[in-house]
């Protein structure tokens, strides 16, 4: 996989247009445009639209593969292009062929549109409505986070149903569409570049063509289609920006010097301590994901328990992994040059992002006990 043509082109993108940039879009909470652009010359925006409508045609463990190489880099591109895929597999099923085209061509930029005020981190329970009126179909919510806010050329879009039963229904709605705005800008903690802001729809005219799926079908898509992809992405990101955080801290170990006792701070088992543990849990989570890929792709029994988990090991292991670095690199690790703060704060985000780790917690306690998970 790692020879696969396009992991080469993304290996360039990432050398010559992401890594360099990435400071700077964390320094100004700037939506990585130019890094999308590079992206989408490279056919990766279409990395896993279908080859009929000119897309690479490639599976979700390329994704992951291709999340995770991002946020070695940037953890605010990763974001971006997560959520963009998962938008992607969404329309891959239900979408419009031009709008399928136009993604796999790298002109066009998707996002989820899930998560409400109203619902916080339930993003399958949305309490914004769609409403028939005059041979269409109105949208009203509050969006509490999107990712690409104000930046996507898209957005899938929750409801609750029209009039069929179910928990929601899924919408394409047009970045451009009259009543849809970005309530605030995003000036956040970490992943600071990847425009997560709140938007609002006030009365947006969509019409039956603009549906995803059945009215009333939004939760089987939710979970069928977007959580897989979104928890393996999501847990790829995480990994990505661990494994940048370690190879810093171990970097910084072994040029550092106690010029007094002639010894580098690698030399201290205390600090070899730090990096062994944190190497064996990066591992450890990144083991989780390959077999929570190997499980989807096998149809296994218990592949749902793994989507369940790889998340939330992944983003608390990122957590646990980036504070290393931290402790490990010292009060160099607060400079903003050393890099290592920068993946503090944006692993950080993994562990609110619905489902939040708590949330998924229950979920896994849940399956483990026997009980339904809803």
């Amino acid at each position: 996989m790692d020879t696969a043509p396009h992991l080469q082109r993304l290996n360039g993108v990432v050398a010559e247009v992401i890594a360099p940039s990435a400071a700077e879009v964390d320094k100004h909470a700037q939506f990585p445009r130019s890094n999308l652009d590079a992206l989408a010359k490279a056919g990766l925006l279409g990395l896993i639209s279908a080859k009929e409508v000119g897309g690479l045609g490639e599976d979700l463990r390329a994704a992951a593969l291709v999340v995770e190489k991002i946020a070695e880099a940037c953890g605010s591109t990763a974001m971006v292009v997560c959520m963009h895929y998962c938008a992607t597999a969404v329309l891959e099923k239900f979408g419009p062929a031009d709008v399928r085209k136009a993604i796999a061509a790298g002109r066009h930029v998707s996002t989820l549109a899930f998560s409400e005020a109203g619902s916080r981190s339930h993003f399958w329970a949305p309490v914004g409505t769609a409403t028939a009126a005059g041979g269409g179909i109105v949208l009203d919510s509050m969006k509490s986070w999107i990712t690409s806010a104000g930046e996507a050329d898209s957005y899938v879009w929750s409801s609750k149903p029209v009039s069929a039963e179910g928990a929601s229904t899924i919408w394409l709605v047009s970045a451009k569409a009259a009543g849809v705005s970005t309530v605030a800008p995003f000036d956040g903690l970490g992943m600071r570049g990847n425009a997560s802001s709140p938007v609002k729809g006030a009365g947006i005219q969509v019409t039956e063509a603009d549906r995803l799926g059945a009215d009333g079908g939004g939760f089987d898509i939710m979970m069928g289609v977007v959580l897989p992809m979104f928890q393996l992405l999501n847990a790829s990101a995480s990994l990505g920006i661990a494994e940048s955080a370690l190879q810093k801290a171990a970097s910084h170990a072994g040029q550092t010097q106690f010029q007094h006792l002639g010894q580098s701070l690698a030399e201290l088992p205390t600090i070899r301590a730090y990096l062994a543990k944190a190497r064996i849990k990066l591992d450890a989570a990144r083991a989780l994901r390959d077999d929570t890929l190997a499980a989807l792709q096998a149809n296994r029994a218990d592949a749902m328990l793994r989507v369940l988990e790889v998340k939330a090991a992944a983003g608390e292991t990122a957590l646990e992994v980036t504070d290393t670095a931290m402790r490990v690199c010292g009060g160099a690790a607060f400079r903003k040059d050393v890099g290592v703060e920068r993946q503090f704060r944006d692993a950080r985000a993994a562990s609110v992002m619905a489902p939040t780790s708590d949330v998924l917690y229950d979920f896994i306690g849940k399956a483990v006990c026997g009980l339904p998970l809803f």
